[in-house]
């Protein structure tokens, strides 16, 4: 047997013990595989949940609905605005365990409704080894991460998601925008629209992998290392300061290191 197929076949043992789940969607590629699999294995016993809030870019919630659609699993959208906590706001070092607890707390609330077992998210094997508050909200809710729970890395995510044929294969990772602000800023709702009409430009010009972090009124756009050039070359690197500049960015940087995730934990982790 193939290795990927020996993985698969551990996923869906793995999902189909729960007997019944929540799955925290965000439309993703983790999240994906793990929304397919509980549908395959779980059926009308399974549920994908999406939080919406400003911390999400509009045009994720719509690929979230979409790939739900193909995959086939019910899916309930829950509104919800982390701007009204004042804790949240003043972007403290935990401001992920701050979200995600609220986040869990409303996929708790569906599973108790509904008689569901357990939550699943689509945290894997390499989320463990970042700076993530969030996985403190995750054992405190007693969340199930089947992917880490296997040892499955990102790769072998988009393998088996690719061996499936989902249309989440390849897909670039998008974390909340509030990410793209360093730790002890404010979050506002005006900067996090700028960020997200700065990297919905960006992508709209074809860059796949993009972060754009928000240092004051100065804009550190980082892309794929293979991109700089791209960006660098005259009409775009133009047309991307016109653009952000417009948007109310002061300064418009570019990260020579390139995009990578996490880049504003660096500082902390050093």
């Amino acid at each position: 047997m193939k290795a990927i197929e020996r993985k698969l076949k551990e996923l869906r043992a793995n999902v189909r013990s729960f007997g019944s789940a929540v799955v925290a969607f965000s439309g993703g590629t983790d999240s994906t595989l793990v929304a397919k699999i509980a549908h395959d294995e779980l059926g009308k016993k399974a549920i994908a949940v999406t939080i919406s809030s400003p911390l999400y870019p509009a045009s994720e919630l719509k690929q979230a609905e979409q790939v739900a659609k193909k995959i086939g699993i019910e899916h309930l959208v829950v509104h919800t605005n982390p701007l009204d906590d004042k804790v949240f706001v003043s972007n403290p070092l935990d401001r992920c365990y701050q979200c995600k607890l609220n986040d869990f707390g409303q996929l708790k609330k569906v599973a108790k409704s509904r008689g569901f077992r357990e939550i699943l998210d689509g945290s894997n094997a390499e989320d463990l080894q970042d700076y993530r508050p969030g996985l403190k909200a995750k054992e405190e809710m007693k969340v199930k991460s089947p992917l880490a729970q296997l040892g499955l890395t990102k790769q072998d995510v988009r393998m088996i998601s690719k061996a499936l044929r989902l249309p989440t294969a390849h897909k670039s990772s998008s974390p909340c925008l509030a990410s793209r602000i360093p730790y002890g800023e404010i979050i506002t709702m005006e900067k996090l629209g700028m960020i997200e009409e700065a990297e919905e430009f960006l992508k709209a010009k074809g860059f796949d992998e993009v972060r754009v972090r928000m240092h004051g009124n100065t804009a550190r756009v980082e892309v794929s290392p293979k991109d700089i050039s791209r960006l660098t070359s005259a009409g775009t690197r133009t047309a991307v300061s016109k653009r952000l500049r417009a948007l109310g960015f002061a300064y418009v940087t570019l990260d020579l290191e390139g995009y990578r995730t996490g880049s504003l934990n660096e500082v902390i982790l050093r």
